[in-house]
């Protein structure tokens, strides 16, 4: 039989048929993988197990977690108020709740905490819970439930006992006392992104955000420098010797431990 009679292209047809349709089918499977498998952007908190925020929470925690340090406050308050947050909003800024409740800490502004856009104002709303805690005689000594109930009044006073092991991982991490403990990852880089300096002097208390920095309080920095990537679009953060960058989403050694700090912004959107 000759190449080009008819009997021959007949039965090419099928098989060339099944090549395509594999062809299709595989490559249809690796879009599908590659979306499916594809990191999603948030943050992750390392110690005795890993913690994954959002974005918008891991910015939240941080903002409660620089308040506390710049007021000088021990961990011990920032991990009480990172679990209160964490019962009562699940770390996101709400705008509404039970009755007049809203903010991180569903404060009520008929309850005497502020007006509506105090309380959902981060800052304040963190600055406004560390007062009352800091009022209370021998807050110190009592455990993290108790002493988040004493600010809430809470009708499920319990309830904040659960978040004891998350928010101090947390606190750990945000005031620097577990290095390089937070990592953000396939972060949307806002360009231009806020003015940091001006955002940091509010909540940390401090604009120097680069130089030599004592161990602890760089690591604070670092860490809310990471949390906050995203709102100012920071690309890479190092510090003592370990770098943080937004294209891999996580802390590698890149020199010789020197306490000294420093950012990069991003010039585009990543």
């Amino acid at each position: 039989m000759r190449r080009d009679e008819p009997g021959a292209r007949v039965r090419k047809g099928p098989a060339v048929l099944l090549v395509v349709v594999l062809v299709i089918v595989v490559g249809i499977g690796v879009v599908v993988w590659q979306a499916v498998n594809k990191p999603k952007p948030g943050c992750v908190v390392s110690g005795d197990r890993e913690i994954t925020l959002s974005i918008e929470q891991a910015e939240n925690a941080a903002t409660i977690a620089a308040v506390g340090y710049a007021e000088g406050l021990p961990e011990h308050a920032v991990t009480v108020a990172l679990a209160t947050a964490l019962q009562e909003s699940g770390l996101r800024n709400l705008q509404g709740g039970d009755r007049d409740s809203a903010g991180l800490f569903q404060q009520r502004p008929s309850q005497g905490w502020g007006t509506h856009a105090q309380v959902t104002d981060p800052v304040y709303a963190a600055t406004a819970f560390y007062r009352v805690l800091h009022e209370q005689p021998g807050w110190q000594d009592i455990s993290v439930t108790e002493a988040a109930q004493v600010v809430q009044r809470s009708a499920f006073p319990e309830a904040y006992a659960q978040w004891e092991p998350q928010a101090r991982s947390i606190a750990m991490a945000l005031t620097g006392q577990s290095p390089a403990a937070l990592r953000c990852q396939d972060v949307p880089l806002k360009v231009p992104g806020d003015d940091v300096a001006t955002v940091a002097a509010r909540e940390l208390g401090t604009a120097k955000l680069s130089g030599p920095q004592p161990q602890q309080r760089g690591w604070a920095i670092a860490s809310w420098l990471v949390a906050h990537s995203a709102r100012f679009g920071i690309d890479t953060v190092t510090y003592d010797g370990r770098t943080w960058t937004a294209d891999s989403g996580r802390w590698r050694s890149t020199g010789t431990p020197d306490g000294r700090l420093s950012l990069n912004r991003a010039t585009s959107a990543q």
